[in-house]
């Protein structure tokens, strides 16, 4: 059965918002190893409406299309966990309303890799309390953001892991593994 595996930048005060905006001095060969090796290890996309909103006004416009990673943003089918969309423009785009555990349930069970989130905090935060997520990647940056969006707020609740993996980087990142315990 494939995993649902989600991977964030996150700072040390667990900020996870805007990281194109504080994590770019830390990105190096290493650091774009640990994100090629998430990106090579899945074939399907999962995510939330913010997210996929922000992808989907950027990655398909010529000047996104020039980078590395484009043909994986816009090639890789895509499912947007949504109560508000109605339509999807990116290709590849499949929404997913109704029953959310019932469809993930269903799409794990199809052959494949890895699905995997990339930012989407609340769908991650549902995910794990729901127990569909398997897998989770964070990237620890050395840096106090101050304010954003915490992956983990006050009505999170109890959530047991069992650290998988470790490995810092020469930057000072700490990439964490953590599955569910």
């Amino acid at each position: 059965m494939r995993k649902i595996v989600a991977g964030l930048f996150i700072s040390l005060d667990g900020v996870v918002e805007s990281p194109q905006k504080w994590h770019f001095p830390y990105f190096d060969g290493e650091l774009a190893e640990v994100v090629g090796a998430q990106m090579a290890g899945s074939d399907t996309m999962l995510l939330g409406r913010h997210t996929y909103e922000e992808f989907a006004a950027y990655w398909p416009n010529p000047e996104a299309r020039a980078q590395d990673m484009a043909p994986y943003m816009n090639d890789t089918p895509k499912h947007v966990v949504t109560t508000t969309l109605d339509t999807a423009t990116w290709q590849n785009t499949t929404l997913v309303k109704g029953d959310v555990t019932a469809h993930l349930t269903e799409l794990k069970r199809r052959p494949g890799t890895n699905i995997s989130v990339t930012g989407s905090p609340t769908l991650v935060r549902c995910l794990l309390r729901d127990g569909l997520l398997d897998e989770l990647h964070l990237t620890i940056h050395p840096v106090v953001v101050g304010s954003g969006k915490r992956l983990f707020d006050d009505g999170t609740g109890h959530l047991p892991l069992t650290l998988l993996a470790s490995r810092t980087l020469t930057s000072g990142i700490v990439y964490l593994t953590y599955g569910r315990a």
